[in-house]
């Protein structure tokens, strides 16, 4: 057997294994309270972040995300809006990563829309794509322990927080947001 016949065997069932597990719908309630759960713990380890949060429009948190490669990989995960405190939608998030990258890891996901003008595009168009919209910051939550609106003028603040397992290499990706059907 060759050796890209191997890799396909073993990508192909994986990448279908995130595909089905992010498509998979956990009940909104538990969906809702690990978001819940996800964003207190994220205010609790990066309070800047909180300030943030108390100043967006909405805030968009995926609780768990789960990320798997060897060369070519995929992402996947569900999560909840807030808005005035009270969650408002359900959203999913899902990516393919091809390069050379492996590892499996599962992290959560903070998404503060700043604008009314962000929450529209979100709502109103097919989901946005991290990375490609211009007007996204990405950081990890340590490392944007200090950021504010006033530093870093921007329509949405993403943070990657709670990561685990083991994830290497150099890829390219993208994640998309689209919101989930009732």
């Amino acid at each position: 057997m060759s050796p890209a016949l191997g890799i396909r065997r073993f990508i192909l069932p994986l990448v279908a294994a995130i595909s089905l597990g992010a498509a998979h719908a956990a009940p909104a309630k538990d969906l809702d309270d690990a978001a819940t759960a996800a964003l207190n713990k994220l205010y609790a380890e990066a309070p800047a972040t909180k300030a943030l949060g108390e100043k967006a429009k909405a805030v968009l948190v995926f609780p768990e995300i789960y990320k798997a490669a060897l060369l070519v990989g995929g992402q996947g995960g569900k999560g909840a809006m807030f808005k005035d405190g009270k969650i408002v939608g359900h959203y999913n998030i899902g990516g393919v990563a091809v390069g050379l990258e492996g590892g499996a890891q599962t992290y959560s996901y903070a998404v503060f829309l700043m604008s009314d003008d962000a929450v529209e595009r979100l709502k109103s168009s097919k989901g946005f794509e991290v990375g490609v919209e211009p007007n996204i910051v990405v950081l990890n939550a340590g490392a944007g322990a200090n950021v504010s609106t006033a530093t870093t003028p921007r329509d949405i603040y993403a943070y990657v927080f709670d990561t685990q397992g083991l994830m290497g290499g150099v890829s390219l990706q993208g994640l998309k947001i689209t919101k989930l059907s009732k």
